[in-house]
Order: C-alpha cells, then sequence, then structure tokens
C-alpha cells in the first residue's frame, strides 16, 4: 500500500466518517494505491446481505467480481463534484487513487461512486 502523508479518519457532513488530508495536494497527484481483496462471483450475491455492501467496488474486465479496498480504499465518501478519480488496476489488484482537481488541507477526499465525473445517476443510498 502506498499513500501521501497526512490522511485521517474524522467526522464527515456527508455521513458517518470521511478521510482528510492534512496538507494541500496537487491536482494530478497520487494519493492512495490501495490493495483490494477480490470477491469472486460466485459469492458476490453474499456481500449483499452484510455491512459490507455499503463498501465494495465492483471488479474486473466484466464488472462480474466485487473488491474490498484496504487502506483508506472503501472509506473515501462520495461526491457528484468530487476532488479524486479512481483507476482499477486489475493486474495488480489494486485501486490507485489520484487528485481530480487541487485539494486544500482539512478539505475531505471524494470520488463519485458511479465511477464517472460527469455520471449523476442516482445512488442506491438516496433511492
Amino acid at each position: 500500500m502506498q499513500q501521501i502523508p497526512g490522511l485521517y479518519i474524522a467526522p464527515s457532513d456527508l455521513g458517518g466518517r470521511g478521510v482528510f488530508t492534512a496538507h494541500d495536494i496537487d491536482a494530478g497527484s497520487m494519493i492512495e494505491i490501495a490493495p483490494v481483496l477480490v470477491i469472486p462471483p460466485a459469492q458476490v450475491k453474499i456481500i449483499h446481505e452484510t455491512v459490507l455492501h455499503d463498501y465494495y467496488f465492483r471488479w474486473g474486465n466484466d464488472l462480474e467480481s466485487c473488491a474490498i479496498a484496504l487502506g483508506f480504499g472503501s472509506l473515501y465518501n462520495h461526491s457528484f463534484a468530487p476532488n479524486m478519480t479512481f483507476e482499477m488496476d486489475f493486474g495488480n489488484n489494486t485501486l490507485d487513487f489520484y487528485a481530480y482537481r487541487k485539494i486544500a488541507a482539512g478539505e475531505e477526499l471524494t470520488f463519485n461512486y458511479n465511477g464517472d465525473l460527469e455520471d449523476k445517476t442516482p445512488l442506491w443510498f438516496t433511492k
């Protein structure tokens, strides 16, 4: 796992807790390379009946598997105006998070749970 220094968990106005930065982060900077635990397609149905349902990423070239990100990866909150993006690295089983724009010290780190910066499709927890 690789991550920049100064990341911390604190209560979030977006709900529950979130990940924040103690330092300014420049646009394009790597924030975290989070290893993932891959859950095979045959076990995906099971995860929907657990607390992990709200923390997984659809995974694999066909998105039939899912993954739980370690590090801070599964703790970043959602925003339709995010300050981060992420890339799925299937070869290394990592989620790689990058600053989409400059992020100020004290700001919460967020990404669009739909996986696309422009996708405003309602999410499962807002329907």
